[in-house]
């Protein structure tokens, strides 16, 4: 069975820093691109970062550039770096995998996580 278990997530000051993980079970995802979402109360989902099987290629919403740092290890983990963390992070973020990119792109993941909150206070 496919899991994807995010955490990390938490209650920070505006400013400070996150580091999320997600680590995926059930089968290898060393050749799928993994992503982050994330959703706040009362708005949509929405893209936050994308990375491709290798870690050679990565893109990021321009909301969060430059402020966080996706990645993943050899295995079966992509990370999220968070810094400069601002009340508007304030969301439930969510790692997706897809075997393309641009599918993650647009939001379509063949795998999900279940969440994990992260609240940031001003």
């Amino acid at each position: 069975q496919v899991q994807l278990a995010e955490s990390g997530g938490g209650l920070v000051q505006a400013g400070g820093s996150l580091r999320l993980s997600c680590a995926a079970s059930g089968r290898t995802f060393s050749t799928y691109a993994m992503g982050w979402f994330r959703q706040a109360v009362g708005k949509e989902r929405e893209f936050v970062a994308v990375i491709n099987w290798s870690g050679g290629y990565t893109y990021y919403a321009d909301s969060v550039k430059g402020r966080f740092t996706i990645s993943r290890d050899n295995k079966n983990t992509v990370y999220l770096q968070m810094n400069s963390l601002k009340p508007e992070d304030t969301a439930v973020y969510y790692c997706a995998t897809n075997t393309r990119v641009d599918s993650l792109l647009s939001g379509t993941g063949n795998y999900w996580g279940q969440g994990t909150q992260v609240t940031v206070s001003s």
